[in-house]
């Protein structure tokens, strides 16, 4: 077989079109095997990259190399076919032809591929938000600690890019689901009415919408303001549980701070008043010391809430006449308790608070004997009267014959206490013995005083700052007159009674 006819203009188009198919079609007709075969190894290579399709695509560079390798291929065809002369097993306008269709194939499978990879960027995204899912069903009911915290923060940092970065992803059309499962895991304590543990999570509900940024909040709807009602609720039921202790006043400022309108914020001072009203009824009841406690608690919550929200002077001035009531009966129970120095002090600190109070010297003389029941505890087996014994009545002289100021408290028919001046002249006896004879000398050259006491049992308690204190009793009849003496040997304070 001769030559073919010289080539014409369609040979170089049909050669370069089909090489340009990446499938060295235009060498196949030229016979050239070895350059067929280096298109077919690049299309191999290109596949072994791109496929199975993945989100990342791909790279840049890869087909950079691969469009140049055609490009090359298709000019390098054309330029042999331009000068071949052989015969071609199809017409050249059928070569051409062929090579317009099959450069359909790297189209449709650019497509494909893009439709692929698109598909795995979608798989991808939803993969994303089932982490975030899966991260917020696992905080479900835990307590809302710094480090769970920063778990739901994290979650929500994936929910946030989502709806800022891929708006229109399937995973996007999916976060208002998402976003009710992590509403209700934070608010999980609420729904079990542990109403404390839920106000941090719901504080955090409410800052929600600022940091989701505008595509983020779309998606929230009506969950923008859903935590604010039950946050209210907790701030509400916890501080009024808690009422009567300190931990009330936080709950109870937030929500008069927060909510101020609500109906929740309305609640609270009738809720104070039962409190009060409460707490006032424990005080003719067994053990009124706690209920004292709690109104000055419930007092100190009133006073600290912000002003005008509760009818705080009418309030104050009940749980003010409360308090005072309940610190006499608290002293009172201590003393039958006999807890006598926690009595004393608390009578004590009555009489020194109420100067009005019809009840002060009633606690100055239970404070007397619970003072001396401290040291003789036969002195507290019954709580002073309230009125002197009747009867007859005895001089009871006592004489300060040491150093030092004297103070010395009696109970018995009758209840007092009585200070005696410091004796300049007075020293430090060697034995009781001569502190004794002293007395019996006289004791007109001392300080002294003359008691006019109901006959009876008494306890005395004698107090000088330079030794420790001492209690004696004695039971006094009309038969005799007497003399106390206090004075101070070398050992110990001794006492003399003639």
């Amino acid at each position: 077989v001769g030559p073919g006819p010289a080539p014409g203009p369609l040979r170089p188009l049909a050669a370069a079109l089909l090489n340009l198919t990446g499938l060295g079609l235009g060498y196949l007709l030229l016979r050239r095997l070895l350059p067929a075969a280096l298109c077919w190894a690049a299309t191999a290579a290109l596949l072994l990259v791109a496929l199975p399709a993945d989100v990342n695509g791909v790279p840049g560079g890869v087909l950079a190399g691969y469009a140049a390798v055609l490009v090359l291929a298709a000019a390098h065809g054309a330029r042999l076919a331009a000068r071949d002369r052989g015969r071609w097993p199809v017409r050249t306008p059928v070569a051409v032809g062929l090579g317009v269709v099959l450069l359909a194939v790297p189209a449709g499978g650019s497509f494909t591929y893009a439709s692929a990879r698109d598909e795995a960027v979608e798989q991808m995204l939803l993969d994303r938000l089932d982490r975030a899912d899966r991260i917020v069903a696992g905080l479900a009911g835990q307590p809302f600690g710094e480090a769970t915290k920063k778990r739901y923060e994290k979650a929500l940092g994936i929910y946030r890019g989502l709806a800022a970065d891929h708006g229109g992803s399937k995973a996007a059309d999916r976060l208002p689901d998402s976003l009710d499962r992590y509403y209700e895991a934070a608010a999980a304590p609420y729904a079990a009415k542990r109403y404390c543990d839920a106000v941090a999570p719901l504080e955090h509900l409410r800052t929600v919408p600022g940091t989701l940024g505008a595509a983020g909040r779309d998606r929230l709807g009506a969950l923008a303001t859903w935590p604010d009602d039950r946050l209210a609720t907790s701030l509400y039921e916890c501080g009024t549980a808690a009422l009567g202790r300190a931990d009330a006043t936080g709950p109870l400022d937030e929500l008069l701070s927060t909510f101020p309108e609500s109906d929740q914020a309305a609640d609270v001072g009738p809720a104070l008043r039962a409190a009060v009203d409460a707490r006032s009824a424990e005080l003719t009841g067994a053990d009124p010391c706690p209920a004292v406690d709690a109104l000055r608690a419930i007092a100190a919550t009133t006073d600290a809430l912000p002003a005008g929200t509760v009818d705080d002077d009418a309030l104050g001035d009940d749980t003010d006449r409360a308090v005072e009531r309940g610190v006499y009966a608290c002293g009172v129970d201590q003393f039958k308790d006999d807890a006598f120095t926690e009595a004393a002090a608390t009578l004590n600190g009555f009489a020194e608070k109420y100067p009005g109070n019809g009840k002060r010297e009633r606690a100055r003389d239970i404070a007397v004997a619970a003072e001396i029941a401290a040291e003789r505890p036969s002195a507290g087996r019954r709580l002073p009267p309230a009125r002197p014994g009747g009867g007859g009545k005895v001089d009871f002289v006592l004489a300060n014959l040491g150093p030092g100021e004297l103070e010395v408290l009696y109970t018995g028919p009758t209840t007092g206490r009585v200070k005696l001046g410091a004796c300049a002249s007075c020293r430090v006896f060697a034995t009781k013995s001569q502190g004794d004879k002293a007395c019996r000398a006289g004791v007109k050259q001392y300080p002294d005083t003359t008691l006019r006491l109901p006959v009876g049992e008494y306890h005395f308690l004698y107090k000088r700052a330079t030794v420790r204190n001492r209690a004696e009793g004695a039971r006094l009849s009309t038969t005799y007159r007497y003399t106390d003496c206090s004075f101070v040997t070398r050992a110990t304070a001794g006492l003399g009674l003639t």
